[in-house]
């Protein structure tokens, strides 16, 4: 594989950054290239320079969309990082429960929910939790950048690799069937999630508020002063006293003074400051 052109791939950087706010810095080349050959082929174009001629002619439309949504990670598993579940399972929704609010009912957003497997982590957790307690609800909003990804999520369909990485045996065999060679959620477990697209660095659509945001390995993309945007439109969406869980490299401290740092367990999660 040849070597990206520098103005083909500024073009590209500029291009994700413009409708993403996802920061591809120098040393990218080869991702760069190595993610738009299929879509270069799949276009039409022998090359991704050819690729980015054309849309250098449509700077706008289905072939930039399907640009970004080729550079936008999606590494995923369930229970990664198992601290912040252990932590929701553990101390969160016990707390939260045993507030007995008035509404009997509790909401969950997964801001970056790739191909699904940490909104249905979620899913389980929040349904082992209210088994004890008749009456209460819960439900999780999964959104993501990427329209495959929310696909694979309403699918909620996963090979013997990906059910491997992470998923203890016992939730496997209660919350999955074997679907072929695949396992599938299990339908009362797909009917907690929905999915939305959703831009993080553009305004909230109406989404609802949530007791519990998470958010995590999503900043790390983004440049400061998106990051600060984002955490300001996170907390908007917060209901008092909820929590946001980042990725174990990711931090409000020195981005948006208006959280608190919570350790709860071995996890870091945050709160809107009063």
């Amino acid at each position: 594989m040849s070597a990206l052109a520098a103005t083909d791939f500024d073009f590209v950087c500029k291009l994700v950054h413009r409708q993403s706010a996802i920061v591809l810095g120098a040393g990218k080349e080869y991702l760069v290239e190595s993610r738009l050959v299929p879509l270069a082929r799949l276009a039409g174009d022998q090359d991704v320079p050819g690729l980015v001629k054309r849309l250098q002619r449509e700077p706008v439309g289905k072939l930039a969309d399907a640009v970004v949504e080729a550079m936008t990670t999606n590494e995923t598993s369930f229970f990664r990082d198992v601290h912040p579940f252990t932590a929701l399972s553990g101390t969160v929704l016990p707390n939260l429960l045993a507030t007995g609010k008035a509404t009997r009912r509790l909401d969950v957003w997964c801001g970056a929910s790739s191909a699904g497997q940490e909104p249905y982590t979620i899913a389980m957790l929040l349904r082992e939790a209210c088994q004890g307690h008749p009456g209460w609800s819960a439900n999780v909003l999964a959104t993501d950048l990427s329209q495959r990804m929310l696909a694979r999520t309403r699918e909620g369909r996963y090979s013997q690799l990906e059910v491997n990485r992470g998923l203890p045996a016992a939730r496997l065999v209660r919350w999955f069937d074997r679907a072929g060679t695949d396992w599938q959620v299990k339908p009362e477990l797909r009917a907690m999630v929905e999915t939305k697209f959703l831009n993080l660095s553009e305004a909230f659509p109406p989404i609802g508020s949530f007791d519990i945001v998470f958010l995590r390995n999503v900043l790390i993309y983004f440049d400061p002063p998106t990051k600060k945007q984002v955490l300001q439109r996170v907390r908007r969406v917060m209901r008092p006293d909820g929590l946001l869980f980042l990725g174990a490299a990711e931090t409000t401290l020195t981005i948006d003074d208006a959280w608190e740092r919570v350790v709860i367990d071995r996890a870091t999660a945050y709160r809107p400051r009063r």
